[in-house]
């Protein structure tokens, strides 16, 4: 059960309508829209509904899927994996644990060491740089 629990329409009135579709409804954006897909600088990915810590920017890389892609969270307790069974397939959908919020799925087609890529959508993720945390 997430730590954090709102109505419909709280989640609606903090996340706006794109995030909100994103966020709560599982959607996804469109490939290569998302403006987190060129961060580069060092610092944390945080949940965009709740803030929870879950990706460091060292173990994002260039999957060539149109999505910000990571090899691992920053803490494994951070997400939670659940089965998807959507859209006449079966994947790993991943949501943050904190709020329950979907950030997007996982697939067993990413870079060692873990050999997994986290296909996160940009609108589910804010990016806070390394020199904010540290002040």
């Amino acid at each position: 059960m997430p730590e954090i629990e709102r109505t419909d329409e709280e989640w609606r009135e903090l996340l706006g309508a794109e995030r909100f579709q994103v966020l709560r409804r599982a959607g996804t954006e469109r490939p290569w829209s998302g403006e987190l897909l060129d961060s580069h600088g060092d610092g944390t990915f945080t949940c965009a509904a709740c803030g929870a810590e879950l990706f460091d920017s060292a173990t994002k890389f260039e999957s060539g899927s149109g999505w910000p892609s990571f090899y691992e969270p920053k803490v494994a307790e951070a997400v939670e994996l659940v089965e998807d069974r959507a859209l006449g397939m079966t994947r790993t959908e991943v949501r943050c644990r904190r709020c329950g919020s979907h950030l997007g799925h996982v697939f067993r087609d990413g870079p060692q060491p873990t050999g997994m890529r986290y296909c996160m959508n940009s609108l589910a993720l804010e990016m806070v740089p390394a020199e904010a945390q540290r002040t």
